[in-house]
């Protein structure tokens, strides 16, 4: 429920946002949207730090390489065993959509990488729901949203899953 109510305040929250037919995205940008979709966060030439759905998120942005990068941190690499690191690949493949699962630093993080000046607004705030999204469903679902691309192993195990929780009923 928490999921669904993420994204669709990041929705409502994005019509909200009144701006000029879509320009070039910078960090100026970024930061605009940042504060809309959170007032209290704290915008820099060079980041966000902020919370969306109780989960804190930092905004990366290089403008001179013309790139961005939105993390969530999720848990120690050392504590996560050979299943979890695998369901967590599985998702990259068809459930995580634009957001991913990565590891650096000895941690697994969700993640969301894109060139900076392209992004338009309803993808960059589609891209930090999708963030949170599969920060939140770790360990569960492994979902960035609502759909999933399919053609992986991901709705199999969600089918067993659910077949499962189904016989304690």
């Amino acid at each position: 429920m928490l999921r669904a109510l993420a994204l669709l305040s990041l929705t409502a929250i994005a019509a909200a946002v009144q701006e000029a037919p879509e320009e070039m995205m910078t960090a100026d940008r970024v930061g605009q949207i940042a504060l809309a979709l959170d007032p209290e966060a704290r915008v820099t030439p060079r980041g966000v730090e902020m919370t969306i759905a109780d989960v804190p998120m930092l905004i990366i942005m290089d403008p001179f390489a013309d790139r961005m990068r939105a993390l969530v941190p999720i848990r120690s690499v050392s504590e996560m065993s050979g299943e979890e690191l695998a369901r967590a690949m599985q998702a990259n493949f068809d459930t995580a959509l634009d957001a991913r699962y990565a590891i650096a630093q000895g941690r697994l993080w969700t993640i969301l990488i894109h060139p900076l000046s392209p992004l338009e607004r309803d993808q960059l705030i589609s891209g930090l729901g999708q963030t949170i999204n599969i920060a939140l469903t770790y360990g569960s679902t492994y979902s960035g949203g609502a759909m999933s691309f399919g053609g992986g192993d991901s709705g199999a195990l969600l089918l067993e899953e659910l077949l499962e929780r189904g016989q304690e009923l």
